[in-house]
């Protein structure tokens, strides 16, 4: 049954229901599976994203403020760069793959077969809402799967646009686009689909797990968390501090593996705040409101949340913002410590507090105490410095001497770890992660070893030994 609301499509239980049926059915009959089928689909969508690629620029700047250039480098460039990865590599990844078959199954040989797990859900969240859409289904669709698609209603430009695309593209019992808050988010994530992949807060993440497991749902959940930025005192600090900053400060620090906060050494600590200080300057202008390519905060939910967490005698730049306008300046706190609000939850904004450190054991026992991160970034010349800290603390992904850049990799699975998330894509890890992978034993019919059979007796269990030890 379908319910209209004030001229809009709205969906009860019963209604995502029998969209899940028929794409459960459609990828039962095969029509999704063959590699063919599933090229043509990724063509198909590069192609309408091409067609509408100004739009979609123009609705990443009426919701986030994103100029042409971060909409282009970080959401829609980054989406053909996955669809044409998919689409050069998907007969190799399709391809049944086979592996070593233990001597004790002479005359076998065994198999992994990928299969599609059916109907899947994706849930994208509002801070890259085009590219943390279109790049799970990518993997959806390469995997031989159907999608129900869920822009978050935080960006309803970009939502709008996803929905005209997918539309336009694919029938609706093999990709639909639902739009809406939380009313149909429940409901989806309470109807019994085959997987379900979910972008978003840890929060929100515990109540997608939560409602998955009613119906033993498997889930990825691409979350986050606070993201350490470590700076040795051997470091290029020039080189450090813009990397740094363009890092924290990219889409308005609406970036789920953005560095959360600076640990540096505090015989560099003041040096490198005098440089990210330059760098704001260097890359926004004297004041960052009029720099068309720095954007704004979502909504003033976000704003309020981000005010509050300001301790004004601790801002050394920016603190400044303008409600109505969503613009929150680039803020840079000094003399943070480990108890303040500001290190209690991700920031997910343009604030980065700075914290000191000349232990580097009572760093990596710090960040372990807590939460592990989504991201972790080590800016060192020091070789022992690096190893120490990568064997020493547990993260999703990071970078050496960089942020952010792991994720852009088609090779380098992403995802988090512990509450940052579970399971990952990205390349031939989101082909992965929306397959099913199936083991296959083929046994020969010329060779029959009743070595297993019964009755047993000393000399099969002999052999047994012989064969498994």
């Amino acid at each position: 049954m379908e319910l209209e609301w004030e001229g809009e499509l709205m969906m009860d239980s019963q209604s995502v229901q029998e969209i899940v049926n028929r794409q459960k059915q459609m990828v039962q009959s095969g029509a999704t599976k063959s590699v063919a089928f599933r090229l043509k689909q990724l063509e198909t969508l590069k192609s309408a994203i091409k067609e509408r690629e100004k739009l979609v620029m123009e609705a990443l700047f009426a919701d986030l403020g994103k100029s042409e250039f971060e909409a282009y480098a970080t959401e829609i460039g980054t989406v053909y760069d996955s669809i044409s990865h998919a689409m050069k590599n998907l007969k190799k990844w399709a391809k049944p793959q086979r592996v070593r078959t233990p001597i004790v199954h002479f005359g076998s040989t065994s198999y992994i077969y990928s299969e599609p797990y059916g109907s899947t859900l994706i849930i994208g969240p509002f801070n890259y809402p085009f590219m943390l859409v279109m790049d799970p289904l990518i993997g959806a669709i390469s995997a031989g799967n159907c999608a129900v698609v869920k822009p978050s209603e935080y960006t309803p430009h970009v939502s709008a646009i996803i929905a005209e695309i997918l539309a336009d593209c694919f029938d609706e019992t093999y990709i639909i686009t639902l739009e809406g808050g939380k009313e149909i988010t429940s409901i989806l994530i309470h109807t019994p689909f085959d997987l379900i992949f979910f972008t978003g807060s840890i929060g929100v993440g515990k109540i997608v797990m939560e409602a998955a497991a009613g119906n033993l749902v498997p889930v990825i959940l691409e979350l986050g968390g606070k993201s350490p930025c470590i700076v040795d005192r051997e470091t290029n600090l020039d080189l450090a501090a813009g990397r740094i900053v363009w890092g924290k400060f990219l889409n308005t620090g609406q970036t789920c593996v953005a560095p959360d906060y600076v640990l540096a050494h505090r015989d560099i600590k003041e040096a490198l705040i005098v440089k990210m200080k330059e760098q704001i300057t260097a890359f926004y202008g004297a004041d960052p409101k009029d720099s068309p390519d720095y954007g704004k905060i979502v909504n003033t939910r976000q704003w309020d949340r981000l005010n509050g967490l300001l301790y004004h005698t601790k801002v050394v730049a920016g603190g400044n913002g303008d409600r109505e306008d969503l613009y929150f300046a680039p803020t840079i706190m000094n003399g943070v410590e480990w108890n303040d609000k500001v290190m209690e939850e991700e920031i997910f904004g343009p604030i980065m507090p700075v914290l000191e450190y000349d232990d580097l054991s009572l760093v990596i026992d710090k960040v372990n105490a807590r939460p592990k991160p989504l991201a972790l970034y080590l800016f060192t010349e020091n070789k022992s410095v690096e190893n120490r800290v990568l064997e020493s603390v547990s993260f999703g992904g990071g970078c050496v001497n960089d942020t952010v850049l792991h994720l852009v990799s088609p090779y380098l699975p992403f995802g988090g770890v512990g509450s940052s998330g579970m399971g990952s894509y990205h390349g031939k890890h989101s082909f992965d992660s929306f397959s099913h992978r199936k083991s296959v034993l083929k046994k020969s019919t010329r060779i029959n070893l009743d070595l297993i059979f019964p009755p047993y007796n000393e000399r099969k269990l002999k052999w047994i030994k012989k064969f498994m030890k």
